[in-house]
Order: C-alpha cells, then sequence, then structure tokens
C-alpha cells in the first residue's frame, strides 16, 4: 500500500463529513464536518487538502440498499466536480451504504445520543467511508501479491 494520507467525505447537502488517515493508513481520525452551503467552501477544502497533503480523496457514493444508486448521486457528482476544480488528486467512489447507519451506533455505543451526535455524525460516517476503502486496498494489494 503506498504510503500517504488518504481523506474521506461524506457528502450532504447541508453537511459534508470529513476524514482523515495517517500516512501509514492505520489511523482514521474525524475531522469537524464542513458546511455543504458556505460561500467559502472551496476555500475551507482547499486548506484541508493543502493541510493534510493526502494522495487520494474518496467520495462515498450513496446507494440503495438493492445495490442501484439513489437520487442523491447527483448532488455527490456534482461535489466531486466541484472538487476537481482545485486538485487533481485522484478520486475515488465508494459504497456508503449504511455508513451512517453505523456511525450512528457507534456513536450511540459510546453514550452519545442522536441529538447531541448530530454534528459528529457526518465525519464518522466519512470516518466509516474511510475504513471501508482502506480495507478494499489492503484486499486488492493482498490479492495481486497472491
Amino acid at each position: 500500500m503506498q504510503r500517504g494520507r488518504r481523506m474521506a467525505f461524506d457528502y450532504g447537502d447541508v453537511r459534508i463529513g470529513v476524514a482523515i488517515s495517517d500516512p501509514d493508513s492505520i489511523v482514521i481520525s474525524p475531522l469537524p464536518a464542513l458546511d455543504a452551503q458556505s460561500p467559502e467552501l472551496d476555500k475551507t477544502l482547499k486548506e484541508i487538502i493543502e493541510e493534510y497533503e493526502p494522495i487520494l480523496l474518496i467520495v462515498g457514493e450513496p446507494r440503495h440498499l438493492s445495490g442501484a444508486q439513489s437520487s442523491k448521486m447527483d448532488s455527490v457528482s456534482d461535489f466531486i466536480e466541484f472538487l476537481k476544480e482545485f486538485t487533481d488528486l485522484e478520486i475515488r467512489t465508494i459504497d456508503e451504504r449504511l455508513s451512517t447507519v453505523s456511525a450512528a451506533g457507534k456513536l450511540r455505543d459510546s453514550g452519545k445520543n442522536a441529538k447531541s451526535s448530530k454534528a459528529l455524525i457526518d465525519s464518522a460516517a466519512a470516518s466509516e467511508i474511510l475504513e471501508f476503502a482502506l480495507n478494499l486496498e489492503r484486499s486488492a494489494e493482498r490479492a495481486a501479491d497472491a
């Protein structure tokens, strides 16, 4: 696995969850969620990308439980195009089914209720997306080595 940070986004029309890995892709840390409606969103995204210097961006791809793309995919595609306007980093999408549900469950298990966790759920979901993406990357590498 190539050394370097990976950054994941859980796009929402209100908030965008963000998570980052350490350079060895062992530890995943949620970052504060971004205001998706902010007129300064491009500036904020550029700043966090410059600060953390990821080698790869991962965006959650919304799908229904059946596997079909959800209607939210158009907004996510627009967000990806928006990212491409100011970065030449590779951007991958990954199925995000149940990432928010899993994140909410983990927060609930840690003693946080849904109301107080609302601001945390989006970045926790981005952490789930990043964890899944890293596991896929490791699996692909193991398969290639076999």
